[in-house]
């Protein structure tokens, strides 16, 4: 049986030709698809972790809003290691899991680099916070390669995952990834602008069977868990959805803080003066800018879905994928709410074996 249920209630909101009426379409979807995913059960388990944090044009992170001199904000990525009931057993989902130890050929960060000359070691040292590895964290929760069923990202700007999921002994032996389709195919066929933002060789030698395309949105085995296909960043791009004792929380990288979610409510200069002036009601990661109406409109429903923090309710329950975070080499850009480290329920490791043999050739 499979665990991957196809969603509808956003099928159609995004089809009227005037783009407010998407807005108001979006609204009401979400409202349903909230109220259902509610009512469900809770993941069985959910905690994020740092990774890393870089340097990231404010001109992208705040796209036209930021006001102050600061070139960059420091972002800080995170792994999400989820797991959720199924009528095949406990799975075990990795979402965001950076092998940032193999990105660096990514060409923004490469250039980055390599702009520093002489000094790129002690730039690198001073901006580049390196916290821990996927395998790091892994290993704090004792839980093995072995042991993850999938792996997912809302988009797959500066992944490399050849070391996780391709050649003949890949790290995670048993994982499968869940991608958008148009995510996977446009990666494979990138415009020169769009290809500054992707690791080279990032999909290599990765098997056809080691990948689900996903052509719709979808919920994972209980309902717990979904993904729900947020165009706009991307062309693929989706949110991580996960229904937790603290709330539905959402992930992607759509915005970078939730100041990029509730602007009018931003200490950071420039955003609510921004938002006050245009009217709008979020501000865009605009990196690359593929579908920028779409990625508005994707925005509204994340913070449609997700509903008030409850931590404080004048910001949405969202945790992105790459959060800004403060830093005293770039002053005036650490946001008026921070998500950081999250951490819910009671982590199942799968129990030891010795048969060395895969899991998903143990299963055929």
């Amino acid at each position: 049986m499979s665990i991957i249920h196809r969603l509808t209630p956003f099928d159609g909101t995004r089809d009227a030709s005037r783009p407010l009426a998407r807005i108001d379409n979006i609204r009401e979807a979400a409202k349903d698809f909230r109220r259902a995913m509610l009512a469900g059960p809770h993941v069985r388990y959910y905690e994020s972790m740092e990774l890393v944090r870089v340097p990231y044009p404010t001109r992208y992170g705040y796209l036209n809003a930021f006001s102050a001199l600061s070139p960059y904000l420091h972002l800080v990525n995170r792994l999400f290691v989820i797991q959720f009931d199924s009528a095949d057993g406990i799975k075990t989902l990795l979402a965001s899991p950076s092998d940032w130890e193999h990105q660096r050929d990514t060409p923004f960060f490469k250039r980055l680099t390599d702009s520093m000359g002489p000094a790129a070691g002690i730039g690198e040292a001073m901006v580049f916070r390196k916290t821990a590895t996927v395998l790091d964290c892994l290993a704090r929760l004792g839980l093995k390669p072995e042991d993850i069923d999938y792996l997912t990202y809302d988009h797959l700007h500066t992944q490399n995952l050849t070391r996780w999921l391709g050649g003949p002994q890949p790290v995670f032996p048993n994982a499968k990834l869940l991608v958008m389709r148009e995510e996977w195919e446009s990666t494979q066929s990138l415009i020169p602008w769009q290809a500054q933002w992707y690791c080279p060789g990032g999909i290599d030698g990765i098997a056809e069977e080691r990948v689900i395309l996903l052509d719709h949105d979808v919920a994972l085995g209980d309902g717990s868990v979904a993904l729900v296909r947020t165009k706009g960043h991307t062309e693929g791009n989706h949110s991580i959805v996960a229904n937790t004792p603290e709330g539905i929380k959402v992930t992607s990288e759509n915005g970078v803080s939730l100041d990029a979610y509730v602007p009018e409510r931003s200490s950071i200069p420039g955003v609510a003066h921004y938002a006050r002036v245009t009217g709008s009601e979020v501000v865009l990661n605009g990196n690359t800018l593929e579908y920028g109406i779409d990625q508005y409109l994707s925005m509204i429903q994340e913070k449609c879905i997700a509903g008030p923090n409850p931590r404080d309710e004048r910001y949405p329950n969202i945790a992105p994928s790459s959060e800004s975070a403060g830093f005293w080499l770039f002053p005036q850009t650490r946001p008026s709410f921070q998500v950081g480290n999250l951490k819910y329920g009671s982590l199942h490791r799968p129990a030891a074996t010795t048969d060395s043999t895969p899991r998903r050739q143990r299963a055929a």
